[in-house]
């Protein structure tokens, strides 16, 4: 190394697969995402952000509905965008996601079908296959 290159960190690698940056999980439509990061980054970070902007909401003086209608909205885009991520993993387009819109049992089928079944391991129309840790998900 000679002294005019920039110095390079060593590379570790990530936690759960290869790291999606938030705009990439939040709003981008694209790529692959394994169950574990379905889990944590579209049911478990997304409640408690919503739990959070809720209170915050209410403490600023909104009534329960119109915070809840607020967070709602806010919320809506990253849900579907972790969502059509992990039918992509299952080689299925992510128009399946308006399959939450059937009562009673859409959520259900979506939870079910993004939460617990496993995705196609090869590479598919959407990308390779999202990497996890041996043992893994």
């Amino acid at each position: 190394m000679t002294p005019y290159e920039s110095p390079t960190a060593p590379q570790t690698p990530p936690l759960l697969g290869e790291a999606l940056t938030p705009w990439q999980m939040y709003f981008s439509l694209e790529g692959r995402i394994t169950r574990a990061d379905y889990w944590f980054s579209g049911v478990f970070a997304l409640l408690v952000l919503g739990l959070v902007l809720t209170a915050l909401l209410r403490i600023g003086g909104l009534s329960t509905e119109k915070a809840e209608g607020v967070v709602n909205v806010l919320l809506a885009w990253p849900a579907i965008a972790v969502s059509a991520k992990r039918w992509h993993d299952r080689d299925r387009s992510g128009w399946w996601v308006l399959v939450n819109m059937l009562p009673v049992v859409g959520w259900l089928w979506g939870l079910v079908d993004n939460g617990f079944m496993r995705g196609s391991l090869q590479s598919n129309r959407y990308g390779e296959p999202p990497r996890a840790p041996a043992g893994l998900l």
